[in-house]
């Protein structure tokens, strides 16, 4: 039986994070998948997505991106060139050469410090001194009369499709569905969004949810909010589309439809009732460090808090660091967030609403971009909002939206992780004419009625 230090199930960005962590920490390590070394990320969503996003603001601006250049580029940026299925040999030979051993097949736990690998049908016995999973997530099928027979897209379709729909009906309003909507929308597709709640983009700030509905409704996104699919009809629309009944008694169709409603753990048939681990609720117990056993840790979706790949990243170096004897624990308090159409919505840390609910003396301050030299210069839109801690002094949340706030909200999650005082962040100096700047202003007036009302 081979032996290794570390066992890694699951090959996207926390496993390969881990993977390369281990070795540069010198431990043996196997890492172990079935299908794409390198995950979903690079392959069939954050990477393909952004791509398109690109090409069809660059099309949407009066560029030269029609939609055969935007889907050639897309297919060479996942390794799909002149292929039906992306190539990932650069993320397995990435792996070997880091001294890692990548294998392809089936895993599961066998048992304490074991790992079963099947192959063509032939299973290979692992050794473990340590195991992590990092299995990633699929999405959310819901269980809908009809659905079955229609042919439905998920992120996977979606983001490789080579061909533009006649039409595209997106079920959910979350970060992948806006983006895909505003990317296939700026392509001249008829796009209906149905969002199940009162706002797309539910658990952003809902200034947010409103800078980037304008947006999408500027594109052409028609945006249906307050309804859920209740019922599909394969073919029942009109020149042959798929009709949707939805539950406030109205009627959506599309030639395409794209299944966004969320993402599941893939626990099923990962042995974990050989070490003790129940997973009937669809999800996993992780301690402070990782842990759902004794020598077995998670990373990336299955541990939460929040399913993004620069979390699977910190996670997937994190759990391997504790599996191999470092004392260290995840600091999860400020996770940055951002969602890549036009307008741009990034956040980090607690709404003002969150923060009250955990007993902190919140108050939210806000200030209209479009107001702002940010804004006026760049005839720009949206917001940008920050959550104090008055009992503090220090920065709870921020939310933005607008121009390049995917890379402004940097400055925020540092001063939320390392609980920076409002009168640091006010004695910070921002260029002009930046969103950041906007930030900055917003700091100095918390810290100019900081202790007024106390």
């Amino acid at each position: 039986m081979d032996r290794f230090d570390l066992v890694i199930i699951g090959a996207g960005p926390a496993g390969e994070a881990a993977a390369h962590k281990a070795r540069q920490l010198g431990a043996s390590v196997a890492i172990l998948d079935r299908d794409l070394f390198g995950g979903a990320c690079p392959f069939f969503a954050c990477m393909p997505s952004k791509s398109l996003l690109h090409s069809a603001a660059v099309h949407a601006a009066g560029g030269d991106y029609p939609w055969p250049r935007a889907s050639a580029r897309r297919d060479w940026m996942i390794s799909r060139e002149e292929t039906d299925y992306p190539d990932d040999a650069r993320h397995f030979d990435d792996l070997r050469k880091a001294g890692a051993v990548p294998m392809r097949g089936s895993a599961r736990i066998g048992g304490e410090g074991r790992v079963l690998l099947t192959h063509d049908g032939v299973e290979h016995p692992l050794e473990a001194g340590a195991i992590i999973l990092a299995v990633g997530s699929t999405s959310k099928v819901p269980d809908l009369p009809g659905l079955s027979e229609v042919p439905f897209w998920t992120n996977r379709e979606a983001t490789s499709s080579r061909e533009l729909p006649a039409s595209l009906l997106i079920l959910g309003a979350g970060p992948t569905g806006v983006e895909l909507s505003q990317a296939y929308a700026r392509y001249g597709v008829p796009v209906t969004l149905v969002a199940p709640g009162p706002r797309i983009l539910p658990r952003d700030h809902e200034r947010s949810s409103a800078a980037v509905a304008k947006g999408l409704e500027r594109d052409g996104v028609t945006i249906h909010t307050g309804a859920r699919a209740v019922a599909a009809h394969a073919g029942a629309g009109q020149n042959g589309g798929h009709r949707f009944d939805l539950d406030d008694s109205s009627t959506v169709e599309g030639a395409a439809v794209l299944l966004a409603i969320g993402r599941s753990l893939p626990l099923a048939g990962l042995g974990l009732e050989s070490i003790g681990v129940d997973v009937s609720a669809g999800e996993l117990n992780v301690d402070a460090q990782l842990r759902i056993a004794p020598g077995v840790f998670v990373a990336g979706d299955p541990a939460g808090p929040e399913m993004h790949t620069h979390v699977s990243h910190y996670e997937g170096e994190l759990a391997a660091r504790i599996a191999l004897g470092e004392d260290a624990t995840p600091d999860l308090r400020a996770i940055p967030r951002a969602v890549y159409t036009d307008p741009e919505s990034a956040s980090v840390g607690l709404l003002v609403g969150e923060a009250q609910e955990r007993g902190i003396r919140a108050e939210e301050l806000t200030t209209d971009l479009a107001k702002s030299a940010k804004g006026q210069a760049a005839e720009a839109e949206g917001h940008v909002t920050i959550v104090v801690d008055r009992g503090a002094g220090t920065l709870v949340g921020v939310f933005m939206a607008g121009p390049g706030v995917s890379e402004a909200i940097h400055e925020a999650v540092l001063a939320v992780k390392l609980q920076t005082p409002l009168s640091v962040l006010a004695d910070t100096i921002h260029a002009f004419p930046t969103v950041a700047r906007v930030m900055g202003l917003l700091f100095a007036e918390a810290a100019r009625t900081q202790g007024k009302d106390s």
